[in-house]
């Protein structure tokens, strides 16, 4: 098994949409561009949102397994994944990658 690093990459904010759709709330996201996390065991990091862990947590935990290649070539590196978090007015992207294998005390 092998631990995943999770980095954001990219943060976008489509206030036309929120304008026009969202009900207004105080606190949305707390992700900052940079921000890494490590997934031990295809678990989720502490303090992850869990509504992004519901877009990333697949794809973690295959590459927590040990999955490659995911899309037959989609990444130039096949030990990782760039994906997105579903929330369509403040979209994150994150990269997964494998890192180092777990160690089974780490689990």
């Amino acid at each position: 098994m092998f631990n995943v690093r999770i980095t954001v990459k990219k943060i976008a904010r489509y206030d036309d949409l929120i304008k026009e759709y969202e009900n207004p709330i105080e606190h949305a996201c707390d992700m900052r561009l940079g921000q890494e996390f490590i997934s031990v065991g295809g678990k989720k990091p502490d303090s992850f949102c869990e509504s992004a862990w519901s877009s990333v947590s697949p794809f973690v935990w295959a590459l927590a397994h040990g999955a490659t290649d995911f899309y037959d070539g989609w990444m130039k590196d096949p030990k990782s994944a760039m994906i997105s978090c579903n929330d369509g007015f403040r979209p994150v992207s994150f990269l997964l990658e494998t890192i180092q294998e777990t160690r089974e005390n780490d689990v």
